[in-house]
Order: structure tokens, then sequence, then C-alpha cells
């Protein structure tokens, strides 16, 4: 039996994975008409996009593979507190991903990669403008984000990379250097160990779960059936069309698929796919603090990103290359409070609550794969850190992929058969 098509595109889509990526692409499938059912094994916002910073910041979006990252992670090896921990343990899918990783850590790559993101910052906060107009009905907040450092050094090293991301991206990143009470205003947290800071301007906040599962209801809304259940395979159906199995539910049979699982992407596409994709885990819990907070705090020294939420503080970092599924280590909490608390006056580490830990899923070569990997089977995922950021306008420029059938020039530096 052959399937009709309207306009040459599918008229339903089935959407593996009900993420910020996931959601963003049904949503402006239904904008185009689309018929979507999305699946997921567990449920709205329950994997990344739950626990993270919440930033929306295009002017932060640096990619991974710097020489200077590879010979950090080389350190880490045999130091569990570092901010990027390897743990020495065999797994052979992690140590093919480290060794095209570290193929890729040269600084060609990144610039590769830094001039590949720049259309998607460029869209990103236009794209979840259309979000928030047109029913996502969650505050998103315009902000600084204030990177803070010990010396004025240390504030070049930044400086510097912001500069790159101008010259190779083509961006136009907006700073304001902080000291003296300028920068005590800024951030009242400040201890005296900080004495210079950086005001990054047209950047954005937002509590992430509220957010993605508002995202969620709104698809739903507009009528997108969500299915629970674990996908097995994703493979073309005997009588055309893609069917999306699983073990313990019959099959669901659309024109066309999408995968967007986040760290669980190589389950689904590892046979099909030549750039490796691990789970990069970051951490996060929630701190009282005795002095309100106004905006975002980066400390790249050692990669903690800390956010206003609910009159508390979000405090997340690390990278940790673990199973996605692994349970949380508590010495990885332990070792981002003891990097962070000289740094940090007035906030009460010792109440902290709702420690989480999450999977972000890292490109071996720093970018994202959006695109076809077989006949109407599409793949969404490998942002990194970035997913919140680039997850609405990756859906978009999905969206117009799968029901035009043509590649946009933004999508192929993201091919994923590359």
């Amino acid at each position: 039996m052959s399937v009709d098509r309207f306009d040459g595109g599918p008229r339903s889509v089935i959407v593996v994975g009900a993420g910020i990526v996931g959601l963003s692409t049904a949503w402006f499938l239904q904008e185009r008409g689309v018929e979507v059912t999305v699946v997921d094994r567990t449920g709205i916002a329950a994997g990344a996009s739950a626990g993270n910073a919440g930033w929306i910041a295009p002017a932060l979006t640096l990619p991974l593979n710097k020489p200077a990252v590879l010979r950090y992670a080389m350190k880490s090896l045999f130091d569990s507190t570092r901010a990027l921990h390897i743990p020495m343990t065999a797994d052979v899918g992690r140590a093919a991903f480290l060794l095209r990783f570290a193929a890729q850590c040269r600084n060609s790559s990144w610039k590769r990669a830094v001039r590949g993101n720049a259309p998607l910052n460029e869209e990103a906060l236009e794209a979840f403008d259309v979000l928030t107009d047109n029913g996502v009905d969650v505050p998103v907040t315009n902000s600084p984000i204030t990177a803070l450092f010990r010396t004025e050094r240390d504030a070049e090293r930044l400086l510097h990379e912001l500069r790159q991301l101008e010259e190779f991206g083509g961006a136009d990143v907006s700073v304001t250097a902080l000291s003296g009470p300028a920068l005590r205003d800024q951030v009242p947290l400040a201890s005296p160990a900080i004495g210079a800071g950086l005001n990054i301007h047209g950047q954005r906040f937002v509590d992430p779960e509220r957010f993605v599962r508002a995202l969620g209801r709104a698809v739903v809304a507009r009528g997108a059936r969500f299915r629970m259940m674990e996908v097995t395979d994703v493979l073309p159906a005997r009588r055309g069309g893609i069917a999306v199995y699983s073990r313990r539910r019959p099959r669901l049979i659309a024109d066309a698929a999408v995968i967007a699982t986040g760290a669980w992407l190589p389950v689904l596409t590892s046979r099909r796919l030549n750039t490796r994709v691990q789970a990069g885990r970051g951490y996060s819990f929630t701190v009282p603090v005795d002095r309100p907070i106004p905006a975002p705090i980066y400390l790249p020294d050692i990669r903690v990103a800390c956010t206003p939420l609910q009159g508390a503080l979000r405090v997340a970092g690390t990278m940790e290359f673990r199973r996605p599924d692994a349970p949380i280590v508590p010495e990885r909490v332990d070792a981002i409070i003891a990097s962070t608390r000289p740094l940090l006056d007035g906030v009460r580490w010792d109440e902290r609550s709702d420690v989480w830990v999450g999977p972000r899923p890292v490109a071996s070569d720093s970018r994202p794969l959006i695109g076809e990997v077989a006949q109407d089977i599409y793949v969404a995922g490998g942002h990194g850190m970035w997913g919140l950021t680039q997850g609405p306008v990756t859906g978009r420029l999905l969206t117009e992929q799968i029901t035009t059938g043509k590649q946009s020039e933004v999508l192929r530096e993201f091919d994923p058969m590359r």
C-alpha cells in the first residue's frame, strides 16, 4: 500500500524523544499541518531538559573541542574532582568516542564548529520568541550573564574566546567589563576572591523543566498524541512509511520519524552514523542564598553555571563521561561545592536540595547531528551543553527539511551522515 503525501511532504511523523529538541520539532511540524505522535520512554523533560542551568545563551555556545580541553581531559584521568571527568573504567564505546574527540581537538576543527553553529545561534532567540508568542506560556527572562574571575588576566582568556566567536562565527557579542562597586552591585554574592567580571549582554534564562513541560502541553493541546514506550528500533515498514518498534507495545507507523533521544541517540542510530555521540553528564542542585541574585553567574575557570530560580540559586557544573543512566556520584557534587565555595559568599551550601544528574549528548566533532539518516528517518541531537539554546531553532530548521525534502545550507554542516 502506498502512502499518500501532500506537497511531497509527510502527513504524519513520529518524534522519538520528549526533550527540548524533540518537542520543538513536533511543534514546528504541527505548524506545517503534520500529524504528530511523540514517544518517550519516561516522559516529558525527563532527561537533560530538566535540571540544566536554563541558559539561552547564544554568545556562550563555545564548542568543546579546543586543544586546551584535550590537555585538561588528560589530567582529569587521574583526578575525579576536576570539572571534566573521564572515569578509568573499561568501556569500548566511550574509548572510541574519546579517540575521535581527541582527533577533533584541533584549532581548525574548533573554528569549523564555531562557523557551523553561527546560523543556529543567530536564529536561536527568534525561535524561542515564536514558541512563547504562540502558546508556550512560561516566563523567559532577558538578562546578561556575568562571568566572574579572580583577576583581570583571567577574564582576558574568556574575552579572547568571545572575540574568536565574533571573528570566526560572525557573531556580535556585547561585553562590559566590571570591577569594584559595579561588580558588587551586579553580583552581590561575589566573594572578596573575585576581582573582575564580564557582563555578556543579550542573553536569557528560564526554568528549563517548566519551559519544556509547557512546550509539551502546547504540543498535546495542538493535537499531538503522546505515547510512553521504550523504542527498540526505527525501520521502514513493509507496506510503506516508517515503523517504530517497542518490546512491550504494538509498533507505531507514520510517514516519517525523528529520533531525538539526547544522550541515548546511539541506541537507535549507532549502526547508521559515523560520528560518535557520548553522554556528557552534568550535575545540578539548588541552594538558598542570603542575598537576592538578579542574573545568572558564570565561573569559567571552574566551569560552573549559577542561575536564579524561585528565590534560590541553581548551581550546575561538570562534564562527566559515563553511562547516561548511571547513578549520581556524590563526590562530583562535593567537587562542585569545593571549587565554588571560595568564590561566592552568602550561599548556604549545606542546605542544598534537588540534587540532579542528567546526560547531555556530546558529538565527537562538537557539531550537532541534524538531518536524514535513511529515507524518511531523521536525527536531531548531539548539541552537548547547548541543547536548550539551540533546541527550538533545530526543530524549525529540521521541519523545513522534512516537509520540503530539501536540506538547507545551514544544516549541511550538521549532516548526520558526515
